[in-house]
């Protein structure tokens, strides 16, 4: 798909906020192409638009979140993920309150809202953010790096120190089908000990086994189960997937990482967009998009398999 697409119509649906336990409402409404996605905090007076983008999240603990002045919308990631992965490229969101609600803890319920406004095509081709040169931040043992690619990908290396929970290793070649069939349904996860120590700092009041997974010291405790049986990597893919969307742009190119969250994942975004000789904006023509990774196409010419 080469042309920018909105939503067809507008939907609203309901859900309880992870951290402040409250039920917050959303509303996505049709954007004109250009606009992006821009959420709107209705509650304010007057009401306070934040346009989804790597340089204007504020915080990374936990969740991304992005403001402007007072106002901010965090837990942003999972309904980030839904409209990049449906090919939602500009929408508005309007919210009234402070954070993105959990739904089940997965981007599934937001495909469906999505799926249930319908999309809608204009005629204003997309820019695609093609990487040509490799891009990288370690932290510690932490590390997300992006490399060129025909592709957008991502290969994720999940380990924790948690016998409960082995070390998981998935790597997906993105579209559309395979994000809303094989990841959107993953739900975010926590170790008991985590959450607990959330709560009693006034964290997670939302937060239950209806909408996260939890991991105790003998395995999860939720009675049915998993949804894959790698769920938990499945789920920081689709994590990535929201976080790397605040890139401005659909990407082109091959994200590997390594025990990475939402910090690392943003740092990696902010470190692509300052280093313009790393990447180059392409806008494909209907004519070109019909094999737009021809390596014989010169604008194309070093990117890697």
């Amino acid at each position: 798909m080469i042309f920018q697409q909105t939503l067809g119509n507008k939907v609203t649906f309901s859900g309880i906020g992870l951290h402040t336990g409250k039920t917050i409402t959303i509303t996505l409404r049709p954007a004109e192409p250009g606009t992006g996605v821009v959420f709107h905090r209705v509650d304010l007076t007057p009401a306070v638009s934040i346009e989804a983008h790597g340089s204007n999240v504020v915080n990374t603990r936990l969740s991304t979140t992005i403001g402007r002045g007072e106002a901010s919308v965090s837990t942003i990631e999972h309904l980030m993920a839904a409209l990049y992965g449906c090919g939602i490229d500009n929408a508005h969101v309007d919210i009234n309150g402070p954070e993105v609600p959990i739904m089940d803890g997965s981007a599934a319920p937001f495909v469906a809202a999505i799926v249930k406004a319908g999309i809608k095509e204009s005629k204003k081709p997309r820019k695609y953010l093609v990487i040509k040169k490799p891009v990288s931040v370690t932290e510690g043992d932490k590390k997300a790096s992006i490399i060129p690619s025909r592709h957008y990908k991502i290969s994720f290396d999940m380990q924790f120190a948690h016998p409960a929970v082995k070390s998981q290793f998935r790597s997906f070649e993105f579209s559309q089908t395979s994000f809303t069939d094989e990841f959107a349904a993953a739900r975010t996860f926590g170790f008991l000990a985590e959450v607990e120590m959330m709560k009693s700092h006034g964290l997670a009041l939302g937060g239950s086994l209806d909408n996260a997974v939890v991991i105790g010291d003998n395995g999860v405790l939720n009675p049915e189960g998993l949804r894959f049986q790698d769920e938990f990597v499945r789920h920081k893919i689709l994590d990535s997937v929201g976080d790397f969307s605040l890139a401005g742009h659909r990407l082109i190119g091959h994200v590997k990482a390594t025990k990475s969250g939402h910090d690392l994942n943003h740092k990696l975004v902010m470190e692509i967009l300052k280093r313009p000789d790393c990447y180059t904006l392409i806008e494909f023509t209907p004519q070109a998009f019909n094999a737009p990774f021809n390596l014989a196409m010169p604008e194309l010419a070093w990117l890697e398999a």
